[in-house]
Formats: C-alpha cells, sequence, structure tokens
C-alpha cells in the first residue's frame, strides 16, 4: 500500500484557530496528536473563490475544477449567507440575517462511486447560492473522497468510513487517513465553534453497492444506552428510509464519530443503489430532497409523534468480519439486501469456520466478500417485532 506523511501544506486551505481545533480533537480521542494533510489534487490555473462558484452556478464543476488559494478568497457574503471554505471539498454557509439554531451537516461521497448524494448535495447549493432555497441552519458540506470521486471508484486506498478512529490513525498514512484526519478536525471546528446546547443533526448521505428489499434505508449509530430521539427517527422516516438499522456496538463511521463525540443526532442513509454520474433518476429522489431543503430552511416539523408506522426496525446481530483469504459468502453474489434466511442456513466460511442463521429469518446487509482482511464483511439482522419495546425514546 503506498503510505503518505500526514503535514501541513503551506498551499492548501488553513483552518481558523486550527491550534484549538487539533487540540480538542486530541483531547476527545485519547490525547493522540495528529497532524491534517490533504494536498489538493486539481491544476494550478484556477482559485477557489466566490466569483467562481457565482459564475458556475454550480458547486460540484467549482470543486472539482478550482485549486490554490489564499485566505482572503476562502470567505465572502451572497444574498444573507455568509460563505466559507475550509479546505476541498468543505464548505459551510451561514445565515446571515438570523441566529440559527440547528447545526447541519450534509456529507456525501465519502466513497467516491456513491454519486445520487453528492448530486442531490450539489443542488440544495446551489440552490442556496441562487437565491431559491432560503438557508436558516448552520450548515457544513462535505464531499468526501474526491480523488475516488474522480476515478470513479469507492475508495483510493482503503474504505474511508471505517477510519473515524483517530487513536488508530498514525503519522505514516495513506490519503484516505489523511482525510479522514481533516473531516474529524472541520467536525469539531464546526461543532465547538457554534458553543453546546445547540440542535445537532449529522445526514451523511450513501448508496449501496447492491439492490435492498428496502431501497432508502438508514444506520443509526450505536448509542451507548442513551434514548434514541423521536423526532430524528421522524426524520430519517421522512427522506423515505423504509428500514432503520439499529446499530450494537461502536464503530468507525463518520455517523458514529459525530454521534459519540458531539452527540449529534447522526445516521448513515443509504439512498438507493450505486450508479456513475448522470444515471441517477432525479424523481427517484424528488421527496427526499424535498424534506433536505425544509431541513435547511428549518421548516422540517414531523408529521406525527411516536414512531413511525411506516419504518422496519432491524436490530444488528453480528458484525462478521473477514479473517483469511478464504473467505467466501454461501449465497448469489446479486442478492438483495436485507434477504432473509431460516435458521441454521450458511450465510459464509471462513477456512474452517461456517457462519450459520442464528435466528429464524435472520437477514444480511452490506454483504462483501472482496473487503480486506480484518475488515467488516457482512452484517446479519434480527427484524423487531415490537420496535416501541426495545427503543427508549427521548
Amino acid at each position: 500500500m503506498k503510505t503518505y506523511t500526514c503535514h501541513t501544506d503551506v498551499t492548501a486551505p488553513k483552518y481558523t484557530h486550527f491550534a484549538a481545533f487539533k487540540t480538542a480533537l486530541a483531547a476527545c480521542c485519547n490525547a493522540v496528536i495528529v497532524k491534517v494533510c490533504w494536498h489538493l489534487a486539481v491544476k494550478k490555473d484556477k482559485s477557489l473563490n466566490a466569483q467562481h462558484l457565482l459564475d458556475n452556478s454550480d458547486f460540484l464543476t467549482e470543486l472539482l475544477s478550482a485549486a490554490g488559494n489564499d485566505s482572503a478568497q476562502l470567505n465572502w457574503q451572497h444574498r444573507g449567507v455568509q460563505y466559507a471554505w475550509l479546505g476541498e471539498g468543505i464548505l459551510l454557509l451561514e445565515p446571515l440575517a438570523k441566529a440559527a439554531q440547528t447545526d447541519l451537516v450534509l456529507s456525501c461521497g465519502i466513497h467516491g462511486n456513491e454519486t445520487a448524494p453528492i448530486e442531490i448535495c450539489n443542488r440544495l447549493v446551489n440552490a442556496i447560492v441562487n437565491g431559491t432555497l432560503t438557508l436558516g441552519v448552520r450548515l457544513l458540506v462535505i464531499v468526501g473522497n474526491i480523488p475516488a470521486m474522480k476515478q470513479g471508484t469507492r475508495f483510493v486506498d482503503e474504505n474511508l468510513n471505517r477510519l473515524f478512529k483517530p487513536e488508530q490513525l498514525t503519522g505514516d498514512a495513506n490519503q484516505e487517513q489523511c482525510r479522514a484526519t481533516e473531516l474529524m478536525a472541520v467536525l469539531d471546528q464546526f461543532y465547538t465553534a457554534a458553543g453546546a446546547g445547540r440542535r445537532r443533526i449529522h445526514l451523511d448521505l450513501h448508496t449501496a453497492i447492491r439492490g435492498s428489499k428496502h431501497e432508502k434505508f438508514a444506520v443509526h449509530p450505536f448509542l451507548h444506552g442513551q434514548p434514541y430521539c423521536a423526532e430524528f427517527i421522524q426524520l430519517l422516516a421522512a427522506l423515505e428510509c423504509s428500514a432503520i438499522l439499529l446499530s450494537h456496538e461502536p464503530t468507525g463511521t463518520f455517523s458514529y464519530f459525530s454521534s459519540r463525540q458531539y452527540a449529534a443526532q447522526a445516521a448513515t442513509v443509504e439512498l438507493g443503489k450505486v450508479k456513475p454520474f448522470g444515471e441517477n433518476r432525479l424523481q427517484d429522489y424528488l421527496a427526499t430532497e424535498h424534506v433536505l431543503q425544509e431541513l435547511i430552511a428549518e421548516r422540517f416539523s414531523p408529521s406525527s409523534a411516536g414512531l413511525p408506522s411506516t419504518v422496519s426496525f432491524f436490530q444488528v446481530c453480528r458484525s462478521i468480519h473477514k479473517r483469511s483469504d478464504e473467505f467466501h459468502l454461501s449465497f448469489a453474489d446479486d442478492i438483495d439486501n436485507f434477504t432473509g434466511f431460516a435458521k441454521g442456513e450458511r450465510l459464509c466460511h471462513d477456512g474452517d469456520v461456517s457462519y450459520v442463521a442464528e435466528h429464524e429469518g435472520e437477514a444480511i446487509v452490506f454483504p462483501n466478500a472482496g473487503v480486506a482482511i480484518g475488515q467488516r464483511a457482512l452484517l446479519t439482522l434480527k427484524r423487531l417485532d415490537d420496535p416501541v419495546a426495545h427503543l427508549p425514546l427521548a
């Protein structure tokens, strides 16, 4: 694996109060001191500034074409919004006319080939820039893995959405590890700058590798015994998530990091199947995008109290990791997420070790035999017949 040394670059964007953010990040992550790196991997013949974005009226176009900037170009005001580039693919938007009460993070492109969420976020930013969408919250938009996005792959060196564990990052790192370090520092900057006691929401938008019996679904981070937020569950339902998975343990995902370290209402939201740029159907996302617009304008309100009846809830039972090159799934490659298995039916085997369904109807999601050794290759689920009894609500 190619390695990179994490460092700051004099040509890259600087963070305001960077030392304070690095200190805060280290303190909340077992006092591991890490340095931020992320080189701009684009041409040097353009500047990343407000005028380019306003002229193009397209966030994604500007993001992919711009590079080398100075601090004077990183902040600007337009149509009642304060904008700030915090790094490549990281845009902060704050309303000037009102004191926003909500800190909202929309992240996409953590996996570079998951294009629909990138297109959705692009349209949302464009609508704010063009004045057709009123900004009512502090909004942080993150396009996560731009090198992978440019080459149309899930990642370059390793899965970025397993790396939000600062205590495991080292000084010699690949670019995904460096990017994870940068994004954690930016998230710390965003949340702590506004202070405590505010509503914090983080939606990490993805699409899945394979088809699914639930086209749109969410993975809720493990809460360590804390209650679930009923209003946030209603938000996920409004985003057309017909299933919500309840995680059973800590993970290295972006949404878990946001939830655990900053008490954000966070989730990994799967919005369909992976498709190349240009092949996503806009009509498949109209309702989801409308809810995001309402959330950005601070107009969203739940349609009802309690748990939504339109959602199926699943408890994650097991996270099966690949332990050797002899790992094989025991079902067809094109099987849908949420397919159930009879009790005792084999799910996979890893050398001499076989894994079978432990419960009648035990379902699978995210099966992937091609992951690196040590990575998760499969999650198994048990549907909750009485979710009210299993979900303490706040």
